[in-house]
């Protein structure tokens, strides 16, 4: 099905080469991208996702094979097809060894690009709809893939190679993390990937009762108390060769803390108002929105529980350290939405992006997805249209201590302005560190330092 792939760049160091195929492609519903050469295309790469790229050969700066071998552009999903009025058959053959989907010698006919362009989205369908299928698979064996966590940033990539490693392990995890930031995704990441073919659940140890939520977790015999009618099965017999999550575990009371210590430590249960013990396999995860050390001090948590949960401790870092993912969560969460709702989706612009990358995002991923769920209901133009966002409060997770360490402070001013110094500049590096008044060598220092792309 044609058609759905449309964000197409378009390289080329002649102008008169590039209005005409803006005209031509812009009439077949193409949303085009212009870029005078490879440095300025790789500057266009990092501020938008484009499904397709025709570029040229022959450019100044940085030619259109250089481009092509570039690392940047070796990782992209984009199809592209290169052009060139000086080819042969050697070049377009290195093309292809490169990477690059076709080659088209100028002068060319508008309609030659256009059945090259239909013919690379039929490709890009048949990609999408085996990657599709491959998924379906993986949630139909374990409710959810590794590969449905959106990001980009590398401090999530280092979290989810984290979750790979110690997924096929049978240890407790702890994972940490402020209100709105996955914790409950990354749990159903580590139980896709561990290979149990028990069930994945779930329980907020806040939500329940000390009574309630201790027959919920080991289950209770006929007549162990009032309304006790029959016996049942708790969660962790239910998740026999599964995994728990084991949500706020902070708030877990006190008199179950040492029921949950000997389940880890044994290896085993026993119901509510039962007198045996039964064995039980199910994988324990923990989360955890407050620091459980904290609550460790404070006397409201065990210290030998807190160390039998975070054999391994995972933190999942706020949205506000990994301002990369912001663009690609706000278009995924657009196109969900809009599929939803049965409307097209809205185009997200340079600025609206750096308007979202500048908040705090105190409620991270959950808050985001609602804003951006509010901006489409009063949005009813083309580009999306953002509503006043409100001052960027501390969150309410941060400890003082952490808000007012003047070391994160200028930390964080300093990303920031590098951020803003590469937006203004369109991602050129030596005009960047002029304004920031570096050394070129000490600007790609930083930037690696922070994983800016």
């Amino acid at each position: 099905m044609a058609g759905i792939y449309r964000n197409l760049l378009i390289i080329d160091d002649e102008a008169a080469m590039r209005h005409m195929l803006r005209l031509v492609l812009e009439e077949q519903g193409y949303r085009i991208t212009e870029a005078a050469n490879g440095v300025e295309a790789l500057a266009r790469l990092g501020k938008e996702k484009f499904d397709l790229i025709l570029s040229d050969i022959r450019m100044p700066d940085m030619d259109g094979l250089t481009f092509l071998k570039h690392p940047e552009v070796a990782v992209l999903d984009a199809t592209i097809i290169m052009m060139s009025a000086y080819g042969s058959i050697d070049t377009a053959l290195e093309c292809i060894k490169s990477g690059a989907y076709d080659y088209i010698s100028k002068p060319f006919k508008p309609d030659e690009v256009i059945l090259t362009l239909r013919k690379a989205e039929e490709r890009l369908q048949l990609q999408h709809e085996n990657v599709s299928l491959k998924q379906a698979l993986s949630r139909y064996h374990t409710g959810f893939s590794i590969a449905d966590i959106i990001h980009t940033s590398p401090k999530m990539t280092l979290l989810l190679d984290q979750v790979r490693k110690v997924a096929a392990t049978d240890s407790p995890v702890l994972i940490k993390g402020e209100t709105g930031t996955g914790k409950e995704l990354i749990a159903r990441a580590l139980h896709s990937e561990s290979g149990r073919n028990g069930e994945f659940l779930a329980i907020n140890c806040s939500a329940l009762t000390s009574g309630l939520l201790e027959s919920e977790l080991f289950g209770h015999v006929k007549g162990a108390f009032t309304g006790a009618d029959r016996e049942k099965q708790g969660l962790f017999a239910i998740a026999a060769n599964g995994t728990l999550l084991l949500d706020e575990i902070a708030d877990l009371p006190l008199e179950l803390q040492p029921k949950l210590l000997r389940v880890l430590q044994e290896g085993e249960i026993r119901k509510v108002g039962g007198t045996r013990t039964e064995k039980v396999s199910a994988r324990v995860v923990a989360a955890a929105g407050r620091d459980l050390w904290e609550a460790v001090q404070a006397g409201d948590f065990r210290s030998d529980l807190y160390y039998r949960l975070a054999v391994v401790d995972l933190h999942i870092p706020p949205l506000r350290e990994r301002p990369d993912d912001i663009a690609v969560l706000a278009r995924h969460f657009l196109q969900r939405i809009c599929a939803r709702e049965h409307r097209s989706v809205p185009l997200l612009t340079d600025i609206a992006i750096g308007q979202l990358r500048r908040h705090n995002w105190p409620g991270n991923i959950r808050e985001l997805e609602n804003y951006l769920e509010k901006a489409l209901i009063f949005s009813v133009a083309d580009e999306l249209e953002l509503p006043p966002l409100g001052p960027a409060a501390r969150p309410r997770d941060a400890s003082p201590a952490e808000d007012l360490s003047l070391k994160s402070a200028a930390r964080r001013l300093e990303e920031e302005y590098i951020r803003q110094a590469l937006e203004r500049t369109g991602g050129n590096r030596t005009q960047a560190a002029q304004l920031l008044d570096l050394s070129l060598r000490a600007l790609m220092y930083k930037i690696k330092d922070y994983g800016i792309n």
